[in-house]
């Protein structure tokens, strides 16, 4: 494909013409900043490709986090029609939710500050980290298939936290649908050992502290407040998750010509969602995104516990408690308005978060006054942001938001460019005390490898999609 068009709409979103066989226009949201960085990108085109797949709707969409991915880019959302759609796990992702846990507690950073350096350590002999580690809880066949069906409430029912949590956990911490039966043996081999690692690459658990409330209302209902003490979590499906990717993508790779549908490009292959190989694949993705929920159920308790331990105290005086867990790699059926009726559609968001609005009956009892939490976390030195979801997402991006900083570097270039430095002692002197397993992985995943947090969550406000709520600053972190 030639090079990608683009057209300002507004300060904020940039259109791909619909040419040729693509079905939809494209549309990138990014300010002028982000827009010069995406020169030298491909993935404007993998938003272009996508607008060719049968059944999308309105758009081929990216959030301003964009960035070249597997078929679809990474940062990227797409809808399709359910009876004329399709279902690609290339737009997933490998990663099946690969999501975030915000934990609040109610320490503030005078009562850990002397503590840092116990806890991390404490945190990363305690908490399994890095490609192939292993957690405690050794599953039986039989737990396995409950844990994939069940997700986070399995772990709650097995003693790993409490009902409240499923409260404030995307979808109660479960997807309907999930059939253990649709998932290879090899897969279920791979996740038997897993669950409660954080896994490897960008995956984290980061010690945080409030910096600034930026909206007191939604701060309040959310139980945030500056200079408190928080824990963000990101972690996915481990194993398990990138083997029904990579199943499933070698089955519709294998019966592509079968559909008749014409890819741009082999990677977004893809199945019809009323048949049964895309049928399948949502009942197997569901028992990955359940799996996820469960590993990050798992995390959380073993950070309670660990923290607990470390500064003797009781949970009344911890008071450590879930704020909220979202996915954003999955393909979820949700309903939108769509020329004046309601329709349900089957929504893509690959490295994309959820944002809904308040009043969603989806949105937690205790926040639909304001909204949903959506969790954006960005690269080690930078901390993260909280938002709320707005109801321009519901109009505009299927009720989407952005997922992180996204790549600048691939892992090779930032490991080639930050050769020669010691990136630990560089966050030290920021004041981020970091624990990693290799010295590579802190290479790979070097604050510069990625956009500006605050470029890329200034886009999604000012686009009225999702409204800055708080912004966290790292003070430590552990990596695989």
């Amino acid at each position: 494909m030639s090079e990608v068009k683009l057209e300002r709409i507004d300060a904020n979103r940039w259109l791909i013409p619909q040419t040729g066989s693509m079905k939809v226009p494209g549309v990138i949201y990014a300010n002028e900043k982000i827009r010069e960085l995406l020169k030298n990108d491909e993935s404007p085109k993998q938003v272009a490709n996508v607008a060719h797949l049968p059944g999308i709707v309105n758009y081929s969409l990216a959030m301003p986090d964009i960035h070249w991915g597997y078929g679809f880019p990474i940062g990227g959302v797409a809808a399709f029609d359910m009876d004329e759609g399709i279902v690609s796990p290339g737009g997933v992702g490998y990663d099946i939710n690969c999501g975030c846990r915000l934990v609040a507690t109610d320490l503030t950073l005078a009562d850990v500050k002397d503590k840092i350096k116990d806890l991390t350590t404490a945190l990363y002999q305690n908490i399994p980290s890095g490609v192939g580690s292993t957690g405690q809880v050794k599953l039986s066949g039989k737990d396995q298939k409950k844990v994939l069906e069940e997700g986070a409430r399995w772990a709650v029912k097995a003693g790993y936290g409490s009902l409240e949590d499923l409260e404030t956990t995307e979808d109660g911490g479960a997807i309907s649908g999930a059939d253990p039966e649709l998932v290879s043996a090899r897969a279920m081999e791979r996740g038997k050992q897993q669950l409660g690692t954080l896994g490897s690459g960008n995956h984290f658990l980061e010690i945080e502290v409030v910096q600034e409330i930026c909206d007191e209302t939604a701060a309040q209902a959310f139980g945030l407040r500056k200079g408190q003490i928080v824990i963000m979590i990101h972690s996915g499906s481990r194993g398990l998750g990138y083997q029904i990717c990579d199943d499933y993508l070698a089955l519709m790779v294998k019966h592509a010509q079968e559909t008749g549908i014409a890819l741009p490009d082999r990677q977004l292959a893809c199945a019809y969602l009323a048949s049964p190989r895309g049928r399948n694949y949502l009942a197997a993705m569901a028992c990955g995104a359940n799996y996820a929920w469960a590993n990050r159920q798992l995390l959380m308790h073993r950070t309670r516990e660990i923290f607990e331990k470390t500064l003797r105290m009781a949970p009344r005086e911890l008071g450590m408690r879930l704020v909220y867990d979202v996915c954003h790699n999955i393909a979820k059926i949700e309903s939108f308005q769509i020329k004046g009726q309601t329709k349900k559609l089957c929504v893509h968001r690959k490295g994309a978060t959820r944002a809904y609005p308040a009043g969603h009956e989806a949105v937690p009892a205790r926040y639909r006054g304001v909204g949903q939490p959506v969790l954006i976390p960005g690269d080690m030195g930078s901390g993260s942001y909280v938002l709320v979801g707005q109801p321009k997402a519901m109009e505009e991006t299927f009720g989407s938001a952005c997922h992180g900083a996204g790549r600048l570097m691939s892992r090779t270039q930032a490991t080639k460019v930050s050769r020669g430095r010691s990136i630990s002692r560089e966050l030290a002197d920021q004041g981020v005390l970091v624990m990693a397993g290799s010295k590579g992985t802190l290479s790979e995943e070097m604050p510069e490898a990625y956009k500006n947090l605050n470029d890329v969550v200034q886009v999604v406000h000012e686009a009225g999609i999702a409204k800055k709520v708080a912004k966290l600053k790292s003070i430590s972190c552990i990596k695989g």
